[in-house]
């Protein structure tokens, strides 16, 4: 069993019931991916899986055999640049506390690539149209990841830029 993480494979757990979130945190020290409820209700873990968001809480380590795992530490450019929606969380006031962040960033960039793929949510109008990006779109799909601060506000201008500048 393989698990890329970041770019760099690693070696599997020796627990088959350890999660990806403790296998992240405890065994690779990469800490930047939070351990928030522990029951898959806040998102504060959120990491990607081959380009899908996942509850890395929820999720068994050993169900990442051979997928590539990117979290919060694994979004700067190659230069140590800033992740596009990370420096747009910043100039849109999109975190307080900062507890949330890594969680809400993993999961807006999976969020976008639902939005790519045309993935309908609860609130598309028309599913068989491509979802059309509004504010309740996004509200909608980013209802998993609690913000506690009430940073909302800001996280969704930081999503709407990134879209905007991905867009273009």
């Amino acid at each position: 069993m393989t698990i890329c993480v970041n770019g760099t494979e690693v070696p599997p757990p020796g627990d088959a019931w350890v999660s990806l979130l403790d296998l992240l945190r405890e065994h690779l020290h990469l800490t930047g991916t939070k351990k928030g409820c522990d029951q898959g209700a806040c998102g504060a873990c959120t990491v990607l899986l081959d380009g899908r968001r996942v509850l890395s809480c929820l999720t068994l380590a050993a169900q990442a055999d051979g997928s590539e795992v990117r979290t919060i530490e694994g979004l700067a450019g190659d230069s140590g640049d800033l992740h596009l929606l990370q420096q747009a969380f910043i100039a849109h006031d999109g975190l307080q506390c900062g507890y949330c962040t890594p969680g809400q960033i993993c999961s807006a960039i999976g969020m976008a690539e639902e939005l790519r793929r045309g993935d309908p949510s609860y609130v598309t109008f028309d599913i068989t149209a491509s979802p059309v990006v509004t504010r309740m779109e996004i509200r909608e799909r980013m209802s998993g990841n609690l913000c506690r601060c009430g940073a909302h506000n800001g996280i969704v201008e930081a999503i709407e830029e990134m879209l905007a500048e991905t867009a273009a």
